[in-house]
C-alpha cells in the first residue's frame, strides 16, 4: 500500500509538470479481457473497495485533456492507436511511468525503442512485484535500450517536449 501510494504521488507530480511543459498525457491500460473498449468501467473497477489497485487509481483519475489507450495485452502498442497517436503529436520523445517494470513497462519500452523515439523511464514512477525483476529491467531499458532512467524531478522536461511547445490538441 506505501509503494503503491507513492509511485502514485511520484507519478501525479511528474503528469502536472508535463502538463505544465505542453507535453500531453496517455493513459494506456490493460482492458483486463473484457474486451469493451470502456476506459470509464475500468476505472469504475478500480476504485473499489475491495481492488488492490486503489490506492494507486485514486491520485491519478484523467483529467478531460487526456488521452486514452485500452490495450489487450503487455505492449502499449500491440492492437492499440498509440503509434497513430504519437504520430499526430509527432513526438520524439516517450515518458513511461506505471506498473509493471518487468513486464508492460519494458515491453513497450523496446517498442519506443525500435520506433527511435527517444526514451524516458523514471526510475521513481514505475514498480514491479519483485524487486529484483524491477532491478533487471530497469538495467535493460538502460543500458539494452538507450532509456534514461532518473528520477522524474529530475527530467528536463522543457527540453523533452523540444523548443516548440505542444497546444491543447497536441499540435506544435
Amino acid at each position: 500500500m506505501r509503494i503503491a501510494s507513492s509511485l502514485s504521488g511520484n507519478i501525479a507530480r511528474l503528469k502536472k509538470r508535463c502538463s505544465r511543459a505542453g507535453i500531453p498525457t496517455i493513459y494506456v491500460n490493460d482492458n483486463h479481457a473484457k474486451w469493451r473498449s470502456d476506459f470509464t468501467a475500468v476505472v469504475t473497477h478500480c476504485r473499489q473497495k475491495d481492488v488492490p489497485g486503489r490506492a494507486l487509481v485514486e491520485p491519478l483519475l484523467p483529467s478531460p485533456d487526456d488521452y486514452i489507450v485500452l490495450k489487450p495485452k503487455h505492449s502499449a502498442f500491440y492492437s492499440t492507436p498509440l503509434d497513430t497517436l504519437l504520430s499526430y503529436f509527432l513526438a520524439r520523445a516517450v515518458i513511461l511511468a506505471g506498473i509493471t517494470t518487468d513486464a508492460c513497462i519494458l515491453t513497450t519500452a523496446c517498442e519506443i525503442h525500435v520506433r527511435d523515439l527517444k526514451l524516458f523511464v523514471p526510475s521513481d514512477c514505475v514498480a514491479a512485484i519483485n524487486p529484483r525483476m524491477h532491478k533487471i529491467a530497469m538495467e535493460l531499458m538502460e543500458n539494452s535500450l538507450g532509456a534514461r532512467t532518473t528520477t522524474s524531478s529530475r527530467l528536463n522536461l522543457k527540453e523533452i517536449a523540444g523548443d516548440k511547445q505542444l497546444n491543447k490538441e497536441g499540435r506544435s
